[in-house]
This record gives C-alpha cells, structure tokens and sequence, in this order.
C-alpha cells in the first residue's frame, strides 16, 4: 500500500505536444479569440485588395476638390490638396497592417529564440540575456520608441525596426518562461538522453510547444504595433508624405479638426478599429 502511494506521488504529469487540432481546439472554445481571429482576416483582405476597391487615385492632385465633405463622388471626402480620402485610408491599410505584421514577426522570432537559448542554456547565458531585457524594460516603451526612431532617422522602415526592438523583451520573458516548464517534459528529457543537441531540443522541442502563448502574444501585439507606427507617423518619426500612412493622415488633418472633421475621423477611426 505504502509503494503505491509512493509511486502515484512521483508519476509524473502527461505532457502533450503542441499540435495545429489542439489549436483550433482552442480558438473554439474561445468566442472572443474567434472575433479577433476575424477582424485580423479581415484586415489583411483589405490590405491585399485595397488597390482595386479604391476609388481614385490615392495620390491624384485635384486643387479644385480641396476639402470636400463626405459624399457619393468621395465616399470619406478629400484632403487639402483633393485626393480623396476613402482611397487613401485604403492603400494606408497596407502600410500601416503590413507594419503591424513585420514588427510582430521580427520581434517575434529573435525574442522567442533569444527566450528559448535563455531558458535551455541557463548560467550566465541567461543572467547575461535577462538583464539586457531588464534594462529595456525598465525604460518606457513609447520613449524608447521614439528615441530608436530618432535615432534611426524618419521612415516607415525604421520606425518598423524600432518598434520591433521593443518588443524582443516580451517574448525572450514570455518564451523563457516556456522554455524553463517545457524542458523538464518527459519527452524532453529522453531526446537529451538519447545525445539529441541543445539545438535540436531548442527547434523541434522546445519551441514547437511553446508556440500557444507566443501566438496569443503575437496577436495581441499586431495592434499595438500598429498603433505606435501610427504615433510615430503621426509626429513625423514614421512613414513621410505623400505617403497614404494613417498616422501621417491624421497628423496633416489636425489643423483642419474643427471645419473638415471628415480628414482625421476617417484615418483615426481605420486606426482605432485595427488597433482594437
């Protein structure tokens, strides 16, 4: 009786791998996750299709259209040299998601990597990595941001990359944490003891099945990349003129807020909708 009890103490628990069922699985059960699922869909077809459901020419010059309100022939209205807005907010989708999506994967995939070899290496491999994250973290995301912009100089591409490098830390925290409960899974430990390399258990172990949280984390962060790229656009650290970029739209309609609302409403509402 006593050895039973013993040995139902120490069995262990059962670990499953991390499979693409389980995650639709998962979606199932989860309405708000299949809403979010959605409106990201939604998003990148009107990214994709954006140049054909325009109506105009986004960077056509009309000087006798200057600021006209909302109407059949301009479904959002026209900025302050006549191009029409409901064309621009359209082709600013592809650059403003397209920001969002290659901030997300850069971040992504060094801060899952740098996350998983914190987690795996241990020692002074992680300390070194964890108080660099530290570092980061312990300054304010948008200063950060905004200094790495600066620094970089103004463009769409470097304002990517300096979102990017803000967000490595979260993930390296995120998939390090993984990796630490991963790597003690049954399975893990007999490839080790079978000669399998640190490598090998980081690739087709340890990573595969740490991909759950890292792709909630992902999805959350679609939107907030977006965002600050709209910020950066927006004080002139982003994507420059006469880029149809949301950020940069707004920022050019806040000196016409209170007469045209039609040129800010419009680009900030495409912001607040993808963003959320």
């Amino acid at each position: 009786m006593m050895l039973s009890e013993e040995t139902s103490a120490v069995r262990p628990q059962k670990q499953t791998r991390f499979n693409g069922a389980k995650l639709v699985w998962m979606l199932k059960g989860s309405p708000l996750t299949v809403t979010g699922a959605v409106i990201i869909v939604l998003m990148l077809l009107m990214m994709i299709f954006s140049p054909w459901l325009a109506t105009h020419d986004p960077n056509a010059i009309d000087l006798t259209a200057r600021l006209l309100p909302p109407s059949a022939a301009h479904w959002f209205g026209t900025d302050e040299v006549g191009r029409d807005l409901f064309s621009r907010v359209l082709v600013g989708s592809q650059q403003s998601i397209l920001a969002g999506l290659v901030v997300v994967a850069i971040a992504g995939m060094i801060g899952s990597l740098l996350g998983c070899l914190s987690g795996v290496l241990g020692g002074r491999a992680d300390a070194i990595i964890m108080r660099i994250m530290d570092i980061m973290l312990s300054i304010p995301s948008l200063v950060l941001t905004m200094a790495l912009a600066a620094a970089l100089g103004p463009s769409l591409f470097n304002a990517m990359l300096a979102i990017a490098i803000v967000r490595i830390p979260f993930y390296v925290r995120l998939a390090r944490g993984q990796a630490l409960v991963v790597r003690q899974y049954t399975y893990v430990q007999a490839a080790k003891t079978f000669g399998a390399s640190r490598w090998h258990l980081i690739s087709w172990h340890i990573l595969r099945n740490s991909l759950p949280p890292l792709i909630v984390q992902a999805s959350l962060d679609i939107g907030s990349a977006i965002l600050m790229a709209a910020t950066l656009g927006f004080i002139g650290l982003g994507a420059q003129q006469p880029s149809a970029e949301w950020g940069a739209m707004v920022a050019n309609g806040r000196n016409y807020v209170l007469d045209q609302w039609w040129y800010c409403a419009f680009p900030g509402a495409a912001i607040l909708l993808t963003a959320v």
